[in-house]
């Protein structure tokens, strides 16, 4: 009994004592380089606990029919390590996670369950606005036309 007392008593401090969550929102512009190279932009929002972040995006990539690339849709949760501080104004990040990709090229689609893993910077400016720096793999269906597909991105994050 004194050990499970011990225990529930370790797990309150423990919660009581975390670092406050804290939120973000991005909003992103970069190429997507596979097959060619083509706009994307999107929304991202994320929250995390000292180096440990979730996140939610949603993302456009425009087509280039004559280069044979789609357009290429996706929604994606990710799970972000995170550096628990800047470092010099710098906070690193590796990510992972899944979500949904839609290709569109002509009269053909695919829609999939599609995986990401990649990493970046989020890179202070002034106050709570932030630059951040992305470079994502995202590996796309089995009927996809182009996977995986390489996408980088710069972004304004605002914290909160």
């Amino acid at each position: 009994m004194n050990r499970a007392r011990t225990i529930v008593l370790t797990v309150i401090l423990w919660a009581v004592a975390a670092a406050p969550a804290r939120a973000d929102i991005t909003a992103f512009i970069g190429p997507n380089f596979t097959p060619a190279n083509r706009l994307t932009s999107g929304l991202a929002v994320g929250f995390g606990l000292v180096i440990v972040g979730f996140e939610f995006e949603f993302a456009n990539t425009t087509d280039d029919p004559p280069q044979g690339a789609p357009t290429l849709k996706t929604g994606m949760g990710n799970v972000l390590l995170q550096s628990p501080v800047p470092i010099f104004g710098v906070q690193p990040y590796v990510t992972t996670g899944a979500g949904l990709s839609r290709e569109e090229l002509g009269a053909v689609s695919d829609t999939s369950i599609a995986f990401n893993t990649g990493g970046g910077v989020k890179i202070d400016l002034a106050g709570p606005l932030r630059l951040r720096v992305d470079y994502r793999v995202f590996k796309l269906g089995n009927n996809a036309l182009h996977s995986p597909a390489h996408r980088v991105y710069v972004g304004l994050n605002l914290k909160f």
